[in-house]
């Protein structure tokens, strides 16, 4: 009778041990299925440009370029180094995975993890990539960046530019890979090469360009003269002014979108 009042007890204890253990395990999967306040999606300033370059097979690297904005779309710029100059432009939407922590790019299928100011580019199985090469697959947020921009010159010498006041529409840009300056005052391209010094310092040589006459040189000559002069600049956003000393702005562009 003892006996058989003791395999009672201890059946009854097994079942509400049970019973307590399913609770939890049912407790713990709810909750990673979702994390309403806690995810990298909810979180998490993810919104912006990364930049980076990944390895490649059969060139140094391929460079990077990727803008995620807050209705689920993104735009992608990539370019093989070495190989070619040419950038190739995508775009499309992506997908949050369950747990608000991944994306995976449409059509491409490509996945990141979503972290604070970097994307962590992940294999076809969504897991991080691990290794000696772990540190080149992750892409830096770029904040109030400077190089690798297309520059609309919207104001030179303290003037507006006028739209169409041109004959092309006059802009710079910084390439990073060479530091080559590529721009246009509206009527002859020109070139040269930069110089980049903490904390905000630039200097323009080597200045060349074609000799075409056009309208409204001033625009062009004006920023000729800004370069030339140039010590230091100033990025906040989209917005770029060129200094000499502590004089006025010598010209002012905007980030525009190619």
């Amino acid at each position: 009778m003892e006996t058989k009042k003791l395999l009672k007890t201890a059946i009854g204890a097994m079942v509400i041990a049970f019973a307590i253990a399913a609770c939890q395990t049912k407790k713990t999967a709810s909750n990673e299925d979702a994390d309403p306040a806690h995810n990298s999606m909810n979180s998490v300033d993810w919104t912006g440009t990364y930049q980076g370059t990944l390895p490649c097979a059969d060139c140094p690297g391929i460079r990077y370029t990727i803008t995620l904005n807050d209705d689920d779309t993104y735009l992608l710029k990539t370019r093989y180094l070495e190989k070619s100059d040419s950038v190739f432009t995508e775009s499309g939407t992506f997908a949050w995975d369950q747990t608000g922590g991944k994306i995976t790019l449409a059509d491409r299928g490509e996945k990141f993890q979503v972290g604070e100011n970097q994307l962590f580019h992940l294999d076809m199985e969504g897991n991080r990539i691990t290794g000696n090469l772990a540190e080149h697959y992750v892409l830096a947020r770029v904040t109030d960046q400077l190089t690798d921009r297309y520059w609309k010159l919207i104001e030179v010498g303290g003037q507006a530019v006028v739209d169409g006041s041109t004959q092309k529409e006059p802009y710079m840009q910084l390439h990073s890979e060479d530091n080559r300056l590529e721009a246009t005052g509206g009527c002859n391209g020109m070139g040269g090469t930069y110089e980049l010094k903490e904390p905000t310092r630039i200097s323009f040589s080597q200045l060349i360009g074609t000799l075409m006459a056009c309208e409204n040189m001033e625009v062009e000559n004006g920023l000729k003269r800004a370069l030339e002069s140039a010590d230091s600049y100033h990025v906040q956003g989209d917005t770029l002014q060129l200094f000499r000393a502590r004089m006025a702005p010598l010209a002012k562009f905007v980030a525009k979108e190619q």
